[in-house]
């Protein structure tokens, strides 16, 4: 079972993948079960907790990577800084520019959830999703992966039958820093008929389409080989373009099999047949879309991580739910997605495998022994919170050394 999990964070090439220098650490936490010779190594973490449950599973998050770092020989220094409705709140901008240079100077970034009902109606430039696209473009991260697994633990939990859900294993490789979201021109306007025209730019360069179609051939290659590249290259430009280039980029990976589809075809497809996908790339909005819808094949939007890489620098390290205002302080989030964006941050952004290996199995134990956040929960198993599932995952965390020894 482990190994199932272990299928959609594998990581991929260097071509993307960032390579922060690692550092000389001058003590380890005081963990009694740290590694024998202290840590050797040392990584700089900007934490951002961000709005609603955000800042809960981030707590439990930091807490898995500081003893796992303690058992695999790694030291972290965190930062918190805020963002979203938080920093709104605190100096009236969604992303301070004393929180992007800290996310800039650190290894690697991690997200909790951002937004809420409080700050629906600001002005665009004011709402903290703003902060978001500004955070990734100032990071320059421009490949976001996201794994979407149904792990044999929670196939119940899918709202699909059992027979076409079980055995999921999906990569969306989503390119996150072009598209509609960023084009331009863009904006509002008042039309020849006096109507109000509100108006956005779909437009990809060849540069664009080109890197992010290596990530997606790097990363099918290391999984089952296959890689369905969605567009609409019947109606759009933006799409047809995508769709020669990609094609053309395939010529590097004569070993990866490519295939093409439609958005609405891949749409439904992800319902009717979705074990006929193993990675998928696609554009900014597209990518938006299908991951959504992806994850809700798994049982639980909370359960998912996600990876932002560009080709350099710091990643960003998100869980894919929003920050579920409703919930928030009430200690029901599930913290599973956010242990499991710190691990692909181990893997994919700090090249530490057997640290990622450590919190997946430790997420894996956990959910063996039935244990269950309200948004997974199903009879015979137990209902816990945020808090204790975290504590829950420590332990098995720390398990792993003892049944070693």
């Amino acid at each position: 079972m482990a190994a199932s999990l272990q299928i959609t964070c594998k990581p991929v090439s260097t071509a993307f993948r960032v390579n922060p220098a690692s550092k000389c650490s001058r003590r380890p936490f005081s963990v009694s079960c740290a590694a024998a010779n202290g840590p050797q190594k040392r990584y700089s973490i900007t934490l951002l907790p961000g709005d609603g449950i955000g800042p809960e599973v981030i707590s439990v998050a930091k807490d898995v990577l500081k003893l796992t770092g303690s058992l695999e020989g790694i030291e972290f220094n965190f930062q918190e800084m805020p963002m979203g409705g938080s920093a709104l709140d605190l100096v009236g901008v969604p992303l301070p520019d004393e929180t992007l240079a800290a996310a800039k100077n650190s290894d690697a970034v991690l997200l909790g959830a951002i937004g809420g009902y409080k700050w629906d109606n600001n002005a665009k430039h004011l709402k903290p999703e703003t902060g978001l696209l500004q955070i990734r473009e100032g990071l320059k991260v421009f490949a976001n992966l996201r794994p979407a697994t149904v792990l044999p633990q929670l196939v119940e939990a899918s709202t699909l039958k059992r027979e076409v859900a079980e055995g999921v294993d999906v990569m969306v490789v989503r390119e996150l820093t072009g598209g509609i979201y960023f084009g331009k021109p863009r904006g509002f306007r008042t039309d020849e008929n006096g109507e109000e025209v509100g108006f956005n730019t779909e437009v990809y360069a060849a540069y664009e389409i080109d890197r992010i179609a290596r990530v997606a051939f790097e990363t099918a290659r290391k999984r089952q080989g296959r890689l369905c590249s969605v567009d609409k290259a019947n109606v759009l430009e933006a799409s047809m373009l995508w769709r020669r280039r990609v094609t053309a980029i395939a010529e590097e990976y004569p070993d990866v099999e490519l295939s093409h589809m439609y958005v609405d075809n891949a749409a439904m497809q992800l319902v009717r047949n979705p074990k006929q996908f193993d990675t998928i790339v696609t554009n900014n909005i597209f990518g938006d879309i299908l991951s959504d819808e992806a994850s809700m094949i798994t049982g639980s939007i909370g359960m998912l991580p996600s990876a932002s890489l560009g080709s350099s620098g710091p990643g960003l390290f998100e869980p894919i739910h929003g920050s579920a205002p409703d919930i928030a302080g009430q200690d029901k989030a599930n913290p599973l997605a956010t242990i499991l964006s710190a691990a692909m941050l181990l893997k994919y952004g700090l090249e530490e495998e057997d640290a990622a290996r450590r919190i997946e199995n430790a997420v894996l134990d956990t959910l063996n022994k039935g244990l269950r956040t309200g948004d997974i929960y199903s009879t015979g198993t137990k209902l816990v919170g945020c808090k204790e599932m975290g504590e829950a995952v420590l332990r098995s965390v720390d398990s792993q050394v003892h049944a070693a020894v």
